[in-house]
């Protein structure tokens, strides 16, 4: 950090001028959440000097919505960050009080990790990283202003006149851009409950010209534990023993807690129809856009009229916590509506709200605007990442902040970016989508967003992310080791089931055990694994390795074979994108020279400015022809990226 003296500077408009005292760093974080946490962490284990601000110190990593991390998709954003040498997953670990694998019935592309998480933990696990990382430093102070010249971000000013430089600038504000909070027709400034939004910040990227948008989100009212009959509702326990989401983690030694499960009823919605006049969503006092797949109550209940029931997941906030999260029945309606349909439904009918619940509206960037890395495309060094691109939930705020911190200081380093495809994590997918077609609502993650989701599957996220957080710095030498080690393992594991051959006397007494089909000739490890009804256990009693596995290596050596063909077509499909990918288009490609495109077609590609023709080709509206149109051009001119 260098400290220069104190000097006279000109901000216009207003011409006036700010005594300010000059602070100089390498990354500037805006933002203590999920996303900023992760940013600012990445920046200081590759050796930059890093300044992380936040409006209230005593809120950094806080979970300000549910008290969980992970689950359908999400998990697998997790893994991933965890892979890459992110911090979210350790956390996750160390506050875990309920972990459990989501969808074993079906197949292990869509499995994914879900923890219930002790917010005090949780927080603390985060700020503890924060406060023990060398080269990191945290403010509390509200960012006015960022300051540009010349099209490249040269700093921060914050509400008490100071100006932080940096060589590259990390915007992660979650809700607090303009927030505005709603319970009933009474509405606050606020980006959630005990904090005050951020005004100057989301004027300040109007002003350099960004094109932004409104979105909303909610939270539910928050129960008192002993205001709950638990015998009324269905009780959920997590595994045993409960999985880690750290590839570190040895162990969850936390007590773990179940959750429970209620639903609403005809007496709930009647009471919610009853009162929608006055509910800002409603009544038109909220303008945002709210989460398609996360609704409010009162929406189910409009959207779903023909449903008689909706599910209450209610969600321990903590081991020393009296407090209930009511997932499920997120609400703005005024504090008597919420006590009469909380009290509808069973198990809570003398429930007592320690916390009513709430709608937010804040401001948010259309993320086309951004590249790949998350550097915005008009201002050079400054970067977006978490809801301020238009997404929703932890991970994918976390995720973002990783990948942002991570270029942000490659770019300074003067190091090649990291992007990540779609055929190799979800966080590509994420991005990509967010980048190529940008969103109308809070984007969340879903398994169904991917196309190779058999690669991306959660338990194989180091195997495809650890090699590339190693190289980038990020994992240190110990954890690498062990990675290598456990590499090792499943490839001579695998070779050695392909060529092991078990006899029919061997083989049969197991193979009736499950009721798979007898042989009647020898037969290698691998074809009996292939069965359906055969598991790995089986073939590790028949004929056991010399050095065993652990169980995640056992795992993965089942599913490479018994998917062995699904894979592989998988592979030849990702091999297709990425030689569509290959073919560069440049910057500043001249597309209005090209005639034959539409309107439509030419506006969306001057918005975008694809990468590559892969990237083009997910544009919706841009046609296969208009593909043909860019490839030829490039070819027939023999236009080099610069």
């Amino acid at each position: 950090m260098v400290d220069s003296a104190i000097e006279a500077v000109r901000f216009e408009p207003p011409q006036r001028i700010i005594y300010i005292k000059r602070m100089g760093y390498d990354i500037v974080v805006i933002g203590a959440g999920h996303a900023g946490c992760e940013a600012a962490l990445a920046g200081a284990r590759l050796g930059l000097g890093v300044c992380i601000f936040t409006m209230n110190a005593e809120t950094i990593g806080q979970l300000s919505c549910n008290p969980a991390i992970g689950g359908l998709a999400k998990g697998h954003l997790v893994r991933e960050i965890d892979a890459l040498g992110g911090e979210m997953a350790r956390a996750a670990d160390a506050a875990s009080i309920q972990s459990r694998v989501l969808n074993r019935s079906k197949g292990p592309a869509v499995w994914s990790l879900r923890a219930q998480a002790d917010r005090t933990l949780y927080k603390t696990a985060i700020r503890r990283a924060l406060e023990e990382q060398p080269g990191l430093d945290i403010r509390q102070a509200t960012v006015e202003k960022l300051v540009v010249e010349g099209g490249t971000i040269k700093g921060v000013l914050t509400s008490t006149g100071v100006v932080y430089e940096g060589k590259a600038v990390i915007v992660t504000t979650g809700t607090f851009l303009k927030g505005l909070m709603h319970i009933g027709l009474e509405s606050r400034p606020g980006g959630r409950a005990g904090d005050l939004p951020s005004v100057g910040l989301s004027d300040s990227l109007r002003e350099l010209g960004f094109k932004m948008g409104r979105f909303k989100t909610g939270t539910p009212p928050r129960l008192g534990a002993d205001s709950i009959d638990f015998s009324l509702a269905e009780a959920q326990y997590g595994d045993d023993p409960p999985p880690p989401f750290s590839y570190s983690t040895k162990a969850i030694t936390n007590p773990q807690l179940p959750c429970h499960i209620t639903y609403t009823n005809p007496d709930t919605h009647k009471i919610i129809t009853d009162n929608l006049d006055r509910s800002p969503l409603y009544g038109g006092k909220i303008k945002g856009i709210g989460p398609r797949y996360c609704p409010s109550i009162e929406d189910k209940v409009v959207r779903f009229s023909h449903r008689p029931r909706h599910q209450v997941f209610l969600e321990p906030e903590g081991l020393d916590s009296n407090e209930y999260y009511a997932n499920g029945i997120s609400t703005s309606l005024p504090h008597d509506v919420q006590v009469r349909l909380v009290r509808s439904i069973p198990a809570l009918e003398e429930a007592q709200i320690v916390r009513p619940g709430y709608a937010v509206e804040y401001d948010y960037v259309f993320p086309t605007q951004i590249k790949h890395t998350l550097e915005t495309k008009p201002v050079g060094g400054l970067f977006l990442a978490g809801q301020i691109n238009g997404t929703s939930g932890y991970e994918e705020a976390a995720a973002q902040g990783l990948m942002a911190g991570i270029n942000a200081s490659l770019k300074i380093l003067g190091r090649e970016p990291l992007v990540l495809g779609r055929h190799e994590a979800y966080t590509g997918v994420l991005i990509d989508d967010l980048v190529t077609k940008g969103t109308g609502e809070p984007y969340r993650m879903f398994t169904s967003r991917a196309e190779y989701r058999l690669l991306l599957r959660h338990d194989n996220a180091d195997l495809r992310l650890r090699e590339r957080g190693f190289t980038i710095g990020l994992v240190p030498d110990d954890a690498y080791g062990q990675f290598k080690e456990k590499c090792e393992a499943i490839a001579s594991e695998l070779q050695r089931i392909r060529r092991v051959r078990v006899k029919p006397e061997a083989a049969n007494p197991v193979l009736a055990g499950v009721g798979s089909a007898p042989i009647a000739e020898a037969a290698t490890l691998e074809q009996l694994l292939k069965r359906p009804e055969v598991d790995y256990s089986m073939i590790e009693g028949l004929s056991p390795p010399e050095r065993g596995l652990d169980e995640e290596s056992k795992k993965q050596v089942q599913t490479e074979t018994k998917y062995a063909g699904y894979i592989q077509r998988q592979m030849e499909a990702a091999g297709k994108l990425r030689r569509s990918e290959a073919m560069k288009i440049p910057p500043d490609f001249d597309y209005r020279g090209l005639k034959g495109l539409s309107s439509e077609e030419l506006a969306k590609l001057e918005e975008v400015r694809p990468r590559n023709l892969g990237q083009a080709g997910r544009i919706p509206g841009v046609t296969p022809s208009a593909l043909t149109l860019i490839m030829l051009t490039i070819k027939r001119n023999r236009l080099a990226v610069k």
